[in-house]
C-alpha cells in the first residue's frame, strides 16, 4: 500500500480522519480539522451499509426474505399493482421503482415513504435515494412490533453490541424515529470494528453472527447496476479484486479489501473527493 500517496490526495479533499486496520491492528491513523479517535463523525448515507447485513441477521432469525413483497407486512400495498411486486431486496438495492428523494434533511417518516409512488417497473432501474431505506424501516418496524424493537434497537442489539461496536448519536426524525438511509454518527475506531466484522465474514471472535449465505447478497450488483449491493458499492477499481465500499456525503469512506484483511475508513468535507482516486493511490 502506498499510504503517503493516499494520503495525500486525501489531504487536498478536506481530510478529517484516515485509519486503515489489517488483520485487526491499525496500522496507519491521521486526524484533523478538529477531528481525532474520540470525536464522532457523520456517515451520512454510510449508514445504509447497516442495513443489508441487518436483512441478513434478519432472515437467519425467521423476521423475514429477502425476496417478500412488502405487500406482505404493507398490506395497503397490495391494491398497486407495481407497489404489490416490490421486494425487500429491491429497496435495499436501491431498484424498487421508487424516485429519487429522501437524502439528508429531506427524509420522509415511515407513513409518508409508504405513500411514495412508485415511478419505474420494480427491478428495472436503479436509482438512488433515500425513501426506498425508509420503506424497508417501516417493513421491518411492523415485523419488531410483537418484539417491542424498533430497526435501530434491533442492530444494535443483534449485531452492533455484540462486536463492541458504539454508535454515539443517532439523528432522530419528528416522530421521534430514527432514519434508516443517514443519521448516525460514528468515530473512525468504532466504524472499522464493523468492517473488521465484514472482512471476517459476519464473524466476531470466531463466532458467526450472520451466516455467510446470507451475508453474501449484500455484496451481489444487480441487473440494474452491478456495482451496487444491498447498502454496499461494489468494486471501485479492478485490483486488489473483491473491494466492496460504503459511501457517504462529502466523501465518507469504509473500503473493505478482503483479500488484504484490510479496512479503512476515511472522514472528510469534499464534494470533489473520488473513491476510485484515492484506492488508485492507495493500491498503486
Amino acid at each position: 500500500m502506498d499510504v503517503e500517496a493516499a494520503l495525500a490526495y486525501a489531504e487536498r479533499h478536506t481530510l478529517h480522519a484516515l485509519l486503515i486496520v489489517v488483520d485487526g491492528t491499525p496500522v496507519f491513523e491521521r486526524y484533523a480539522g478538529g477531528y481525532d479517535a474520540e470525536k464522532p463523525h457523520a456517515l451520512y448515507s454510510g449508514t445504509k451499509s447497516f442495513w443489508g447485513v441487518t436483512a441478513a441477521a434478519a432472515h437467519d432469525d425467521g423476521l423475514l426474505d429477502l425476496d417478500e413483497p412488502v405487500a406482505q407486512t404493507i398490506a395497503e400495498w397490495k391494491a398497486d399493482s407495481r407497489k404489490a411486486r416490490v421486494t425487500l431486496r429491491e429497496l435495499l438495492a436501491l431498484t424498487s421503482g421508487i424516485g429519487f428523494g429522501g437524502l439528508g434533511s429531506a427524509v420522509p417518516m415511515y407513513e409518508r415513504a409508504l405513500a411514495v409512488p412508485i415511478k419505474d417497473e420494480p427491478g428495472e432501474r436503479f436509482t438512488y435515494g433515500g425513501i426506498p431505506l425508509q420503506v424497508f424501516g417501516a417493513v421491518l418496524a411492523r415485523k419488531l412490533a410483537a418484539l417491542k424493537q424498533s430497526p435501530h434497537d434491533y442492530l444494535r442489539a443483534r449485531l452492533l453490541d455484540p462486536i463492541g461496536m458504539h454508535v454515539a448519536t443517532w439523528r432522530s426524525l419528528a416522530d421521534g424515529t430514527q432514519p434508516l438511509p443517514t443519521g448516525a454518527f460514528v468515530t473512525a475506531p468504532e466504524w472499522a470494528k464493523f468492517g473488521r466484522f465484514i472482512v471476517d465474514g459476519a464473524r466476531w471472535n470466531g463466532q458467526p453472527l450472520v451466516r455467510e449465505t446470507s451475508l453474501a447478497p449484500c455484496f451481489m450488483g444487480s441487473s440494474a447496476n452491478p456495482r451496487y449491493g444491498l447498502g454496499w458499492w461494489l468494486h471501485p477499481i479492478e485490483t486488489p479484486p473483491g473491494i466492496v465500499h460504503a459511501s457517504g456525503s462529502g466523501g465518507q469512506a469504509m473500503y473493505i479489501i478482503p483479500s488484504e484483511r484490510t479496512v479503512v475508513v476515511k472522514f472528510g468535507q469534499s464534494a470533489s473527493y473520488k473513491h476510485d482516486a484515492f484506492l488508485k493511490r492507495l493500491f498503486a
